[in-house]
């Protein structure tokens, strides 16, 4: 039996008339830009998230960088951001001119709301969480802290649509959320795709225009912006799968819980995923973490042997990629990050994964020596 470590099709099959009558609904209409699906996504994607408005945009990392220029933040500003994230993350500061500032992320892979203040300096500006893997950060020291020292707060929600902290849901914490809905996400689209949410009328409008060739009016342009829309098409499949979200999170926890229950760790050879106390972790990744570098590459061949497969996310922390190579930071400069991306690995995990495929996920892992 061949098992991937992520699979869609499944998760198109749950709802395939849904989907198929809305796609050609959608094509049907003779509107495929900035119409009455973007329009309708947006206000019951607010709802959901618990905010005043959502804006549609083309990914999440367009998300990202348009939180920032929204914000004003750009070269000469310091943006605070764990070091463990996706460089997608990093790339939205980076974008707009502004730095990176990396601090070392806590035991449930979360900014470290310990060691922010160390980290600000009269250049800060923002700090960004991301709430990785499906878990979100602690978020209410990390309010605290950020509202204390009066700088603005941004959530990556890319991989934690419907988690919560202290029954608030992510995405409502900070000035501005950013989510992804790149296909192997929670709620995602079917090609590229992502929205900002905030309850700041004067944000959403600003982005809004910014991502329409910075024109509000047609063919009256306010600023140089960008070409950063939601499609019609994209905006309606999300639809979809936004309201059959509660199912679609349950059946996730259910999976993992079962890996909570069943895994056995032989000898100490890997760990489980800690948990958050008062958070919900809505398990975009049900990611484990090894004894040592080469424990890990020992089960992934293991593992591959036994036609399961896994994912590292991920095996190059931004400080110590190429692209960041700029920034000066050798190897060694955040520990814990570095440690984390030489052991942590991701298990298979997905939406329609049956009892005899996790079954036999879970015997594997629990004959490994």
């Amino acid at each position: 039996m061949k098992i991937m470590a992520g699979r869609m099709d499944r998760g198109f099959e749950a709802y395939q008339e849904e989907f198929e009558a809305k796609a050609l609904e959608v094509l049907r209409s003779g509107w495929y830009v900035l119409g009455k699906e973007v329009e309708s996504f947006e206000k019951e994607f607010a709802a959901y998230i618990g905010t005043n408005h959502s804006v549609g945009v083309a990914s999440g990392l367009d998300a990202l960088y348009l939180a920032f220029r929204a914000l004003g933040i750009g070269k000469g500003d310091e943006v605070i951001v764990q070091a463990n994230t996706y460089i997608a993350s990093v790339m939205g500061v980076t974008m707009n001119g502004a730095t990176p500032v990396f601090v070392e992320p806590d035991e449930c892979y979360g900014l470290d709301p310990a060691k922010i203040e160390e980290a600000i300096t009269d250049k800060t500006k923002a700090v960004l969480v991301v709430h990785l893997y499906g878990q979100p950060c602690q978020m209410d020291e990390i309010a605290r802290i950020v509202k204390r020292h009066g700088l603005k707060l941004v959530e990556d929600c890319a991989q934690s649509h419907g988690a919560t902290f202290g029954g608030q849901i992510t995405g409502s914490f900070g000035d501005i959320g950013c989510f992804s809905f790149y296909p192997s996400k929670n709620l995602g689209a079917f090609g590229d795709g992502g929205a900002i949410t905030t309850n700041d009328s004067e944000l959403a409008d600003r982005i809004k225009m910014l991502r329409n060739y910075g024109s509000r009016v047609r063919y009256y342009n306010e600023e140089v912006g960008v070409n950063s829309r939601l499609d019609e098409l994209q905006a309606g499949l999300l639809r979809v799968r936004l309201s059959h979200m509660d199912e679609i999170t349950e059946e996730r926890k259910q999976i993992a819980a079962l890996y909570d229950k069943l895994l056995k760790p032989e000898a100490g050879a890997f760990d489980k995923p800690a948990k958050r106390p008062g958070a919900t972790h809505v398990y975009h990744q049900y990611v484990i973490r090894a004894r040592d570098r080469e424990t890990r590459e020992r089960l992934i061949e293991y593992l591959k042997e036994r036609e399961i497969g896994t994912i590292i996310h991920y095996p190059i922390p931004p400080h110590l990629s190429e692209a960041y190579g700029y920034l000066g930071h050798a190897k060694g400069s955040y520990p814990i990050t570095e440690k984390y991306a030489d052991t942590v690995l991701s298990l298979p995990m997905y939406n329609g994964m049956t009892h005899e495929e996790q079954a036999t996920v879970i015997g594997a892992l629990n004959a490994f020596r």
